[in-house]
């Protein structure tokens, strides 16, 4: 039986502004409109939709979502079990970190010890959610030098490299409201890039364009700007500004 788009959206717990963007960008169309022209949705839609909130779950950005499902290749049953078995995947993380923050707490009272070890299970930097886009925008290459080096470091390298990281992130959001090419940006900038090369093999236009992505992708701003509201928008122009200057 057909459903009117408010009717979706209180089935599924979405907002009907949500069923309305997805039918202006082509990902899901109603099936039907009525002579005054209310969405109706079969349940065909209905199938369609739970597979895009699927992959939206797992951190797929809508345009992917809708080459995937597109495709002619695209499988029902294929996909639901690849669904599942990163479901299972992330819940077993999951698992691991709650279990890890259990014990932090009980040690942060004095209650149990706890190795440097323990304190960091449940940590994976060698998977990267957004490998496929990553490969999508740069190929191959660079992913997998930096999952070939990332992949033999010991946790407590793992956990360095991690460290650095914020590091520069937190130097970066001091100077975040400098021009982008201030000589406080670029040494920031120059110390991200030599990074990101220890872990992986990033062209000039690579790093450019993962600078971009930070913006782009509400995912990466969201994370990055945990250090500074406006660091994602100040480090991709800093990034496009280290590049051009090195491919003049």
């Amino acid at each position: 039986m057909a459903m009117f788009v408010k009717e979706v959206a209180d089935l599924v717990g979405i907002s009907v502004r949500t069923l309305h963007h997805y039918d202006e960008i082509g990902l899901l169309c109603p099936e039907d409109t009525t002579e005054s022209g209310y969405r109706l949705y079969s349940d065909d839609n209905l199938q369609m939709l739970q597979q895009i909130l699927f992959f939206k779950e797992l951190g797929f950005p809508l345009k992917k979502i809708k080459e995937i499902i597109s495709s002619p290749s695209f499988n029902w049953q294929e996909a639901l079990e690849l669904h599942r078995k990163m479901l299972f995947e992330k819940c077993l993380r999951l698992e691991k970190m709650i279990a890890t923050i259990d014990k932090t707490i009980q040690y942060s009272k004095g209650d149990i010890a706890m190795t440097n070890e323990e304190k960091f299970e449940g940590f994976d930097f060698s998977h990267n959610p957004y490998e496929q886009e990553a490969r999508d925008r740069w190929g191959d290459k660079a992913v997998d030098d930096s999952k070939a080096k990332t992949g033999k470091m010991s946790k407590a390298q793992q956990k360095a490299v991690f460290d650095q990281m914020n590091a520069i992130y937190q130097k970066l959001a001091s100077v975040r409201h400098m021009p982008a090419d201030s000589v406080e940006a670029q040494a920031g900038i120059t110390e991200w890039y030599e990074l990101l090369n220890e872990i992986g093999t990033y062209s000039l236009d690579a790093f450019k364009g993962l600078g971009q992505l930070y913006v782009d992708d509400k995912r990466f701003t969201k994370n990055i700007d945990k250090f500074g509201e406006g660091l994602a928008q100040f480090m991709c122009k800093a990034m496009a500004v280290f590049a051009d200057e090195r491919k003049k």
